[in-house]
């Protein structure tokens, strides 16, 4: 699993989701009810993760979509 985008922006969360699942893309969000822990506070971000085989295609079509700038760096 890759990891695409860090954030505690819940709507740019909900754009990513919606956006892989339109395309059919699997994604899995980690850490997203943390906020519930940690008093939502906005300390720890939810990731969203995607197999490594669908890494590339992910980052083309979220890029597509205007929000390349919010991608993680590609790991080797």
């Amino acid at each position: 699993m890759q990891e695409l985008v860090r954030s505690n922006d819940r709507v740019l969360l909900s754009f990513v989701r919606a956006v892989l699942d339109e395309e059919g893309v699997e994604h899995l969000v980690l850490d997203g009810a943390m906020s519930v822990l940690e008093g939502s506070l906005g300390i720890l971000a939810a990731r969203v993760m995607v197999p490594d085989e669908d890494e590339a295609r992910a980052r083309r079509v979220l890029a597509e979509r205007g929000v390349g700038h919010e991608l993680r760096p590609e790991r080797p």
